[in-house]
């Protein structure tokens, strides 16, 4: 399901947007960065101090001046396109983080390469997260995307090498993968700790979670 859909408080959505054209929209290893740390600054009820965007997340040491508009359940920024699972805490927060966040990073991406226009596909997707199943199916779908810059048809033929998949993704920077997995770094910043906890309470959970839908055979 897309939007339009009726986005309310409290209840947990998967958010997507991919580039224009299906253009790639992180080109270096600070594109990644300056998004992460807009997701982090974005996320408050005040304006996002300009002065600190561009940065990367780990150099971010002021707190936010307002209150959180969503929390963020993960993550995944793929060179075209990414994923976030969201939930809202007061109604049209999404809608104002996202404008937000995509805002920002479309002019830090046009200055940066002289160009002009919409950098994604229209307004974000939204489905809604609405059972335990289909939650736990949405956040090992957005952790298990980088797979596809390994073998880009392993949801088609089946993954080929699991150990090489869960190495790769243990590596992957730009996703909440290793958060979960329970490694202490500063993007670890950008999650609702309380939240993660609940969801999966220690690191084996979410192993669990994550390679029963890596290793679901192929049709």
């Amino acid at each position: 399901m897309t939007r339009p859909i009726n986005i309310a408080p409290d209840e947990f959505y998967h958010i997507y947007n991919r580039g224009i054209e299906k253009r790639k929209v992180f080109l270096l290893r600070s594109d990644y960065e300056r998004f992460t740390a807009l997701l982090y600054l974005a996320n408050q009820t005040e304006p996002a101090d300009l002065k600190y965007q561009g940065r990367s997340i780990a150099e971010i040491t002021n707190d936010r001046s307002g209150e959180p508009l969503v929390e963020i359940i993960a993550y995944c920024l793929m060179p075209n396109h990414f994923h976030l699972l969201l939930r809202e805490k007061i109604e049209g927060n999404i809608a104002r983080f996202m404008q937000k966040l995509t805002t920002g990073y479309t002019m830090y991406f046009n200055k940066r390469n002289e160009r002009n226009g919409a950098l994604f596909q229209g307004t974000y997707k939204a489905s809604h997260v609405h059972d335990d199943r289909y939650f736990r199916y949405v956040i090992s779908y957005i952790h298990l995307n980088p797979v596809k810059l390994i073998d880009p048809i392993w949801k088609k033929n089946g993954i080929k090498d699991n150990v090489q998949a869960e190495k790769y993704l243990s590596q992957y920077v730009y996703s909440s993968y290793k958060d979960y997995l329970g490694e202490t770094r500063s993007y670890g910043r950008l999650l609702e700790q309380g939240t993660m906890k609940e969801i999966f309470p220690n690191a084996g959970d979410f192993h669990e979670c994550v390679t029963e839908w890596l290793t679901y055979p192929a049709k």
